[in-house]
């Protein structure tokens, strides 16, 4: 198990996107570059690979490999933590990438509940992830909700219910979802070294007055050094400069809703603010239209500049 393995995670956790070429292949060769931009430029150390941002569930296994493991060798010694998000539809393919995950050297992984037959209860889903977490046992194991997309409204709360006792490297969830209340009672229910990561960055900050421990988002990739200075404020009790920076936050996410943001949309804006050639996504997402990603590149700059 590496080193950092047994440390809570806190802090921000970039949900990367997957580079591609022109012409649709995994574009390997963008990934170092990548992890530097987050460092020196977000100043962001944790990665969320393979996700919903990472458009997993549009590639194949194979490429998931291949991909977990260049992200784990070239952050070695760069970044504190890489997730490798293993979650799939097959419980063999889930397994086998969690295995794989613990050959590689990642830090931990996280798994979503499957979406085309559902986990219709806390029990179902919990005897899911256990087979998924026994094949990497030694691995950090975190839940992924995402109810928006997976359709699996499960309250977690019942999902943790004795969780440990069937997986006993559980170690917290990614909450991508809008139920603070279900937040709330997972984090005051919980031990402490659970970890307690929230996934809707417009709302972060109510989050982290709930007890979140950190946050993992796509906005990471290029907002990351704004949503640092918001975590930094609020644990210094600067409640009012938090909250001017999710306001600034929620005007440019508010903007690009408008515009249709998606995983399209959201990548070409990495391409465009980062530099880095990070490809179209992979159908069924379509590519942003080139004039709109430059109308949120604006909004950015004159919400994050000149405001």
């Amino acid at each position: 198990m590496a080193p950092s393995a047994e440390k809570k995670l806190t802090g921000l956790v970039a949900a990367t996107f997957t580079p591609f070429t022109p012409q649709g292949e995994v574009n390997l060769a963008e990934i170092g570059p990548y992890i530097d931009y987050l460092i020196e430029k977000q100043g962001v150390h944790g990665i969320f690979v393979n996700g919903t941002t990472g458009e997993s569930m549009s590639l194949t296994v194979a490429e998931r490999k291949i991909l977990a493991e260049d992200w784990c060798q070239k952050a070695r010694g760069k970044l504190d933590q890489v997730i490798v998000h293993v979650g799939c539809m097959s419980l063999k393919d889930a397994k086998e990438l969690a295995g794989h995950a613990a050959q590689i050297g990642a830090d931990a992984i996280a798994v979503m509940a499957p979406f085309f037959f559902k986990p219709r209860t806390a029990d179902a889903l919990r005897s899911f992830l256990q087979e998924v977490a026994s094949a990497a046992p030694n691995l950090p194991f975190y839940y992924y909700h995402i109810p928006a997309v997976t359709g699996v409204n499960v309250p977690v709360r019942d999902v943790l219910e004795g969780v440990e006792e069937l997986i006993p490297s559980f170690r917290g969830v990614k909450f991508s979802g809008i139920d603070l209340m279900d937040f709330g009672q997972c984090v005051s229910d919980s031990p402490p070294h659970w970890s307690f990561l929230y996934g809707m960055d417009e709302q972060l900050l109510a989050a982290l007055a709930m007890g979140a421990d950190g946050a993992v988002g796509s906005t990471y990739n290029y907002a990351g050094c704004h949503f640092n200075k918001l975590i930094s404020a609020f644990k210094e009790g600067h409640v009012v400069q938090a909250r001017k920076i999710q306001f600034k936050m929620q005007e440019l996410l508010s903007y690009a809703m408008k515009l249709g943001f998606d995983v399209g949309v959201n990548k070409q804006l990495m391409n465009e603010l980062s530099g880095l050639s990070l490809g179209p996504p992979r159908l069924p997402v379509t590519p942003c239209p080139f004039a709109h990603a430059l109308l949120i590149v604006k909004k950015y700059h004159h919400v994050f500049t000149d405001s």
